[in-house]
């Protein structure tokens, strides 16, 4: 660690004393990680998080006078750029989900393993100060695109769902991925990669009025106003949509250049860039693939298509 501004600061909300100390006993080994407070209610752990400003606040979801989600949105609305990070003693997907569209960042179960906890808190961490950096580059003043985001260090992130096999659910998963991921803080454009028979404006009940193809062609001069305008809005979430072309014939006359360009241009306007890819390793989803942190790998429990994702990670790709 470079020195102490570069800790994370945890403050831990826990009706119960000895998970509190439990907790806090774990982190004092982590030289990174830093304890600046504890609260044993939702309500005293929202004038906490107010007070004391930590970068992560580790919550429990069963509280007696307000449950962590409740807790969870508040301090979100107080402070954007802190992290929750929801801990339960139940793995139940309906709790993960209303987590995550309050505002937080993980979901733990109770009791965690020490790696899991540290390195939840880690990540949580590291989010709290990009989002502080970008807030300072120039206080008070809204700026947007490429040079808020060079100005702060800070770019988006592209997730490739990706299936070597058809009929995966891709479509699917990358659709719950965007809506999961989206809020007011951490804004999700969902982008097409299969450009002859893309869904995603039909998953979200969207009408293909623009798509990619209207960004190709100028794909090195793009402004955020511009690109604004191409895109689709979801209309219930917000999310933006990036559509394939309404012919498939179309599809021909953007490059993996073109498509590269573009999917840089979007890590300057969003958190996070989802791109539903096609199964054929087409220019497209190899510019995708080229330019993504992470390629989440769509499998079933059937023989060919096991077959394919073998054969997918058998070509080394270094983002696998």
């Amino acid at each position: 660690m470079a020195g102490d501004e570069q800790k994370v600061r945890v403050l831990i909300v826990d009706d119960v004393a000895e998970t509190r100390e439990n907790i806090r006993k774990l982190l004092q080994f982590e030289s990174d990680l830093e304890v600046v407070g504890t609260a044993n209610s939702g309500r005293s752990g929202i004038e906490a998080a107010k007070e004391l400003r930590p970068d992560v606040v580790l919550i429990d979801i069963n509280m007696p006078d307000m449950d962590g989600i409740t807790a969870t949105e508040l301090i979100r609305q107080q402070s954007p750029a802190t992290q929750i990070v929801i801990l339960s003693v139940q793995g139940d997907p309906n709790y993960m989900r209303r987590a995550m569209l309050a505002g937080a960042r993980d979901f733990l179960t109770k009791p965690p393993a020490v790696d899991e906890l540290t390195a939840a808190m880690r990540r949580a961490g590291k989010m709290a100060h990009q989002e502080r950096a970008k807030a300072a580059v120039l206080p008070g003043v809204p700026i947007s695109g490429m040079a808020a985001q060079a100005a702060s260090g800070v770019f988006g992130k592209v997730i490739v769902v990706y299936g070597p096999k058809g009929g995966t659910g891709t479509t699917t998963i990358a659709v719950n991925l965007a809506v999961t991921l989206h809020s007011e803080e951490s804004r999700v454009a969902l982008v097409d990669g299969n450009l002859q028979f893309g869904d995603i404006a039909v998953f979200m009940n969207e009408q293909v009025r623009n798509s990619v193809l209207d960004l190709a062609p100028r794909a090195d001069e793009l402004d955020v106003e511009f690109v604004n305008n191409v895109m689709l809005v979801h209309t219930s979430t917000g999310i933006k949509l990036l559509a394939a072309p309404n012919r498939p014939e179309y599809a021909e006359n953007v490059s993996g250049e073109q498509y590269s360009k573009v999917l840089k241009f979007l890590r300057t306007m969003f958190s996070y860039i989802i791109v539903d890819a096609s199964a054929a390793l087409t220019d497209i989803v190899l510019a995708a693939m080229d330019d993504c942190d992470i390629v989440i790998l769509i499998t079933t429990q059937e023989i060919p298509a096991i077959k394919n994702a073998r054969l997918f990670l058998d070509l080394g790709m270094s983002w696998v």
